[in-house]
């Protein structure tokens, strides 16, 4: 038995950073991967509890606690005087699930080697998310990683006459907490918002304020999904949201994201033979594709959800960056049975700077988020919610995202008519902020990328949103929102060229 690298899961440091994982809960994990990665197939030994301990170095109780958790997930078994061995019934069901995907209209649903070696979490703290961090972190004249407004396309000259408002009509602001849930004057407003904008009816305690919509996955995943729990994504999709769903314990299946939107009939399969906890997806203007998940499919969505016993979290953070003809009605619109999680942010393309962004979940889901919330900051920042209460109720509001939509369409126009003689595909979105891209097969990512920085041009690899790899090794992200027109010019021209070199 091969031993495996472990260090970098296992390490004090990864330890002491990762609270909502604990120490006995990362060995669940880790052993659950072995086993769905085939290491340890079915009826396979595995190693005693003093071996995996001296091999992950921690401490032999805390690996008989993760065996006894894995003993009642049904995931091993024990033969007396023996030892542990894994258990047969979800190597079973793996396979039956990978029959369904060959037969499908599309290629493959599930990945078995690939998909479980970077579901590894032994291999890094997630190679995409670092990824990420590092190519934002590149001081490139030609910026195309950010997927964020270009601050001069912002209101920032009226924040602060509504500062100087906000102060004269509460003094005291700075000096006092939000209620956990958020300020209710604001929550009451974007119920009332919904109702008329959105079609769907939800009460002022249906909503809750997260400091974006980062925090918002992170207080989903913390108070809805178990270690161990499936959790359904897109490939591709946001890879911060894969980490934090990883880091949680989560065991992660893919689906293909197409212009068509989703094989449906694939979908209800995974539903019902994987039973995932939750499925995570961003139907509008999705992010990294700019595909919009067509209305029909919004509404079989949270009925397959009902009848699997599976919540749907509904990312929606550029619902409003629309080019044309308004995007179909979010899929918490035709849920009636609670089973949509609505995550709805805004300070992108307002004030990113505010961080503020609404979960909207029924009752029974509403008191699991707000018990981690308290944990988490005991509430966002009031001063930042009564700023943006102002600007949420002013027509200013309305009249800045037409004139940001207008001005953002021309960008990605801009970028699509330099990149026409390219050789390189894609399908242009009807809105949002990224084109996604298809490489030559010549042409790797990774190198581009990395010949471009030296030309000061940046871009996101697709890696960075492919948890199994495979389109990752062909596609590439290009933001069109954060640079101007003579730059996206320039920027690509540059970038068209480095790549006739390769």
């Amino acid at each position: 038995m091969g031993k495996v690298n472990s260090e970098l899961l296992f390490s004090a440091e990864n330890i002491s950073t990762e609270p909502s994982l604990k120490l006995y809960e990362q060995v669940v994990h880790y052993v659950n991967v072995r086993i769905d990665r085939g290491d340890w197939p079915a009826d396979a030994k595995l190693p005693s509890v003093r071996s995996l301990a001296q091999e992950l170095g921690v401490h032999r109780l805390t690996v008989f606690r993760a065996y006894q958790e894995l003993k009642q997930q049904g995931r091993i078994y024990v033969k007396d005087k023996s030892g542990y061995y894994a258990h047969a019934s979800h190597a079973a069901e793996l396979g039956t699930c990978t029959a369904y995907s060959e037969r499908s209209s599309t290629k493959r649903i599930f990945q078995s080697e690939s998909f479980y070696m970077a579901d590894d979490p032994s291999v890094s703290v997630w190679r995409g998310l670092d990824g990420l961090t590092q190519v934002h972190a590149v001081n490139a004249d030609f910026q195309f990683s950010k997927a964020l407004i270009d601050p001069s396309l912002l209101p920032n000259r009226y924040w602060r006459e509504l500062m100087m408002q906000l102060f004269e009509k509460h003094p005291k602001i700075a000096a006092t907490y939000s209620s956990v849930q958020g300020d209710a004057e604001l929550r009451d407003a974007m119920a009332q918002h919904f109702s008329t904008d959105k079609h769907f009816a939800v009460s002022t305690d249906e909503v809750l304020i997260t400091s974006g919509a980062q925090q918002a996955i992170d207080l989903v995943s913390r108070s809805l999904v178990r270690t161990g729990d499936r959790v359904l994504i897109e490939r591709p999709a946001y890879g911060p949201a894969m980490e934090i769903f990883r880091r949680q314990g989560a065991r992660l299946t893919v689906t293909d994201m197409r212009p068509e939107g989703y094989d449906m009939d694939q979908i209800e399969w995974c539903l019902k033979t994987e039973k995932p906890r939750l499925f995570y997806i961003n139907p509008t203007f999705h992010n990294p594709t700019g595909f919009t998940l067509p209305d029909e499919q919004r509404k079989r969505l949270p009925e397959l959800a009902e009848r699997y016993g599976c919540l749907i979290v509904e990312d929606d953070s550029t619902y409003d960056i629309s080019f044309g003809q308004k995007p179909p009605s979010p899929i918490f619109a035709y849920d009636i049975s609670g089973s949509v999680v609505y995550i709805r942010s805004y300070s992108k393309y307002v004030a990113p700077g505010l961080r503020i962004a609404a979960v909207t979940c029924r009752r029974q889901l509403m008191n699991s988020l707000l018990s981690v919330k308290a944990l988490v900051d005991n509430g966002s920042p009031l001063l930042n919610q009564k700023l943006f209460l102002q600007y949420f109720q002013s027509p200013r509001m309305q009249q800045h995202l037409k004139k940001l939509c207008i001005a953002l369409q021309i960008r990605k126009e801009t970028m699509e008519t330099t990149l026409r003689d390219s050789g390189w595909t894609w399908t242009s979105p009807a809105g949002g902020l990224n084109l996604w891209l298809q490489l030559p097969s010549t042409i790797k990512p990774n190198e581009l990328l990395a010949k471009s920085i030296q030309e000061s041009v940046s871009f996101v690899p697709g890696n960075v949103f492919d948890p199994t790899g495979a389109e990752g090794k062909t596609h590439i992200r290009l933001s069109y929102s954060y640079a101007n027109e003579l730059q996206i010019k320039e920027g690509i021209s540059t970038l068209l060229r480095i790549s006739r070199t390769m």
